[in-house]
């Protein structure tokens, strides 16, 4: 029996420390009305119940004794755009309302943070009015942000703390929804020494995928992805471009089957033989040819298609 209180005293010791460094890896705790609490590294776990009430908002403050509470912080601002669980898109327009007391040189600091907790984009909120009065002041502010896979993330109002004192610091955080960008595979072909079959074939190229967001212009998006040229990761796998870095894309046209590409001077410079030529013809032709409206590419360079990319 001894020995079992010894064991449950040293587990019991061990899932103490667990919480403990979990706590300092996934950063500040806040705290819900109502009770309850939010890890600011997964801010999209707030259940959606705390995230109700009048002002359709979810106030958060750092969880320590010292802090007002969040329902106190409930009181002091609200957000009339967007509204909880709005699916938002870039750039995000934010109006509401907070104390004068949030506010010092009329301004206070935003931050919109995605589902990773990573902080996609920061700004301020603008006192549209005098700010130095104790009531609400009407706030504007806009944000730019790329949400990256994320589809859930928070809006997080803090007020503007020129003390640095923990125990002035308030948060206030509304949930938001990223809008889903539907992503669709397609292939880029580069040269690999690794894959070829020894013919000395200049031509033979072999694809790579791609995921793009969904586009009506997906034949140059995806040239567009050909002339970036290659990974690291792809690099890894021997693969490689002839392509010059830099080139420019003047037009793409597909009418009637034929694709007329025309280039920027950049894709002439230095080319070297014809093998090599050869290859980013192959290059652009085969990721032209992926797609059923092209059965025939027509490469250009500033308009002129007879001397384009010859050795």
């Amino acid at each position: 029996m001894k020995h079992f209180f010894i064991f449950l005293g040293a587990f019991l010791i061990i899932i103490l420390l667990a919480v403990f460094n979990l706590s300092l890896i996934f950063g500040e705790t806040f705290l819900l009305p109502g009770g309850g609490s939010l890890s600011a590294w997964k801010p999209v776990h707030l259940p959606a119940a705390v995230c109700g009430g009048e002002n359709n908002s979810c106030a958060l403050t750092r969880g320590t004794s010292a802090s007002p509470t969040a329902d106190m912080v409930a009181t002091e601002i609200n957000i009339a755009s967007p509204t909880a669980n709005q699916i938002i898109s870039s750039p995000l327009s934010i109006t509401g309302e907070a104390k004068g007391s949030w506010f010092f040189e009329a301004v206070f600091p935003i931050k919109l943070i995605g589902e990773n907790g990573k902080v996609l984009a920061q700004g301020q909120a603008q006192a549209q009015s005098d700010w130095t009065v104790p009531g609400f002041v009407p706030f504007k502010a806009e944000l730019s942000f790329d949400p990256g896979s994320s589809t859930i993330g928070m809006l997080v109002f803090a007020n503007d703390n020129p003390s640095g004192l923990p125990q002035n610091e308030k948060q206030f955080g509304l949930p938001v929804r990223y809008s889903g960008v539907e992503q669709i595979p397609v292939k880029v072909y580069f040269g690999n020494a690794q894959l070829s079959d020894g013919s000395g074939d200049c031509g033979l190229v072999f694809p790579v995928v791609r995921l793009l967001s969904k586009t009506p212009a997906v034949a140059r998006a995806a040239l567009a992805q050909l002339l970036q040229g290659t990974s690291d990761e792809e690099k890894a796998q021997g693969y490689f471009s002839l392509i010059n870095p830099n080139v420019g894309i003047n037009s793409l046209t597909i009418t009637r089957g034929t694709a007329k590409v025309d280039f920027d001077s950049a894709m002439e410079n230095h080319l070297g033989g014809s093998c090599r030529v050869a290859a980013i013809r192959a290059q652009i032709t085969q990721t032209l040819e992926q797609f059923p409206s092209v059965k025939n590419v027509i490469i250009s360079v500033n308009g002129n298609s007879a001397e384009a990319l010859q050795p």
